[in-house]
């Protein structure tokens, strides 16, 4: 587990390649939709 902020992030392991990042159930970023992986930056402003 990792603490960002008041966030604490867990890596959930996936299969088939998807790789998305859900903050409380909703859907923030989708590897699939986007056709890429985020940047680090986008991870952080997600966070915010």
């Amino acid at each position: 587990m990792l603490k960002s902020g008041s966030h604490e992030v867990t890596l959930v392991e996936g299969g088939g390649g998807v790789f998305e990042i859900r903050i409380d159930e909703r859907l923030a970023f989708s590897k699939k939709s986007c056709g890429r992986f985020p940047q680090p930056d986008e991870i952080d402003s997600l966070l915010r």
